[in-house]
């Protein structure tokens, strides 16, 4: 399916930390791509309901020198109990801007949200409190 385009706007608060979180890794190249955080925009998104967007950085900024196309992190993506539910990739145009943010899923539901950084990992879904822990509360509060 091809990117659905939008209105430029600004990255929303999970879209940048979550990028954040990803670009704090030592690389070359990442703190050219750090830089290009407040100028970035997202233009398109991957279908309907998608989390995964094109992005644009505005010029003027800092170009990256990167040998490829998608940034060199592993950010693999956990549930709440452990067990790999996808990964984010984030892929620049010919390694020099950010191009797009992407949720690469393997669960059997399309991700509605992107995941949260819990404990310098990525999280999904996206939990205020694991539920064992809430129901436990609630059995000693009875």
């Amino acid at each position: 399916m091809a990117p659905l385009p939008i209105d430029p706007r600004p990255l929303n608060a999970a879209e940048r930390t979550v990028l954040e979180h990803i670009l704090s890794a030592e690389f070359d190249g990442a703190s050219q791509l750090r830089s290009q955080l407040d100028r970035t925009e997202v233009t398109a998104v991957w279908g309907p309901d998608s989390v995964s967007v094109d992005l644009q950085v505005r010029e003027p900024c800092e170009h990256a020198a990167l040998p490829t196309e998608l940034v060199p992190v592993e950010a693999h993506v956990h549930d709440p109990s452990g067990a790999y539910v996808g990964e984010i990739l984030v892929w620049t145009d010919r390694g020099a801007t950010l191009a797009a943010l992407e949720f690469a899923w393997v669960t059997d539901e399309m991700p509605t949200s992107l995941p949260t950084v819990m404990h310098g990992r990525l999280s999904w879904p996206c939990m205020t409190a694991p539920p064992a822990l809430s129901a436990a509360k609630d059995e000693i509060a009875t």
